[in-house]
């Protein structure tokens, strides 16, 4: 009697044993079963923050090609973006990680759609102002096309009347001689004898020219490249001009004969130039040999 209760004791032992196992094995199961689905939510949640901070940074890009008055604020706040991004990629997606990063990217999102809206704001103000800036520049442009084709007639008035009171030089002739103490001159084409040379040219009758002191520029040139005689230097327009003497002539109009001496000694055998400016204009050039 007493066996059978010893065996029924033991029965019941391996019984509540078999059923607390069996419970461990289920809790053990449940617990493994949640780990893995908790993880698997979290690995989702990285991966649902990561592509809602991308979208972020996208939104900025494309607000910061449109370059409005906000291009510093957005490019700031993108980056950001970009620091947050890097930081959820390395981290391992625990809990406490995506709880930090979540908060900062409902922070991060906040100013986002405050600045974008703002962005938004100043695009729909550029583009009223660009429509009434491109009003304005087509009816300047008009303005502008009438105002140009007024300018053009003028000017080709202008010019017709610039170019009919230009004057013409001609007859540049050059003669050189050998004064004798006498003051008597001697025409002579050796350099060693020579220490006058004469220069003569004509301004021809114009009379639409504007009367008044016609002032040019002489410059004689040696063999060697040398400027001779004063060697004084005018600029005109940017560009400098190095010339021999300056002559001046009351022109009223009528032909006339302008003629002026210069003197030296020791001349260089060989070719002479001889150029007479208007300012920083050539109007007349010839040359001469001295043996």
């Amino acid at each position: 009697m007493e066996k059978q209760q010893n065996n029924s004791s033991l029965k019941v032992v391996i019984i509540v044993l078999s059923l607390l196992l069996a419970g461990s094995l289920g809790w053990m199961y449940k617990m493994s079963t949640e780990s893995k689905t908790k993880e698997v939510k979290l690995m989702s949640e990285k991966d649902q923050l990561l592509a809602d901070l991308k979208a972020q940074k996208e939104s900025y890009d494309q607000a910061i090609e449109e370059n409005t008055g906000l291009k510093g604020d957005l490019e700031a706040e993108r980056a950001k973006i970009v620091e947050l991004i890097a930081k959820v990629e390395k981290s391992d997606g625990n809990a406490a990680s995506m709880a930090k990063f979540k908060t900062l990217y409902v922070k991060l999102k906040r100013e986002h759609d405050a600045l974008i809206a703002e962005n938004n704001k100043l695009k729909e103000e550029n583009g009223v102002l660009t429509t009434q800036r491109d009003s304005t520049r087509s009816a300047l442009t008009e303005s502008k096309r009438y105002n140009d084709t007024l300018t053009a007639q003028n000017s080709n008035l202008s010019q017709k009347v610039e170019k009919a009171q230009k004057l013409t030089i001609t007859n540049l002739t050059t003669k050189t001689f050998k004064k004798r103490s006498s003051g008597k001159l001697i025409e002579t084409d050796k350099a060693r004898r020579v220490d006058q040379i004469d220069i003569a040219f004509t301004i021809a009758g114009n009379e639409v020219a504007i009367a008044g002191d016609k002032t040019y520029y002489v410059q004689v040139i040696d063999p060697k490249n040398n400027v001779i005689g004063e060697k004084k230097v005018e600029n005109f327009d940017g560009q400098t001009l190095t010339y021999s003497f300056v002559t001046t002539a009351k022109y009223e109009n009528k032909t006339m004969d302008v003629k002026q001496s210069l003197m030296g000694q020791d001349f260089e055998k060989g070719l002479y130039q001889v150029n007479v400016f208007d300012k920083g204009t050539l109007v007349s050039n010839s040359s001469f040999t001295l043996r």
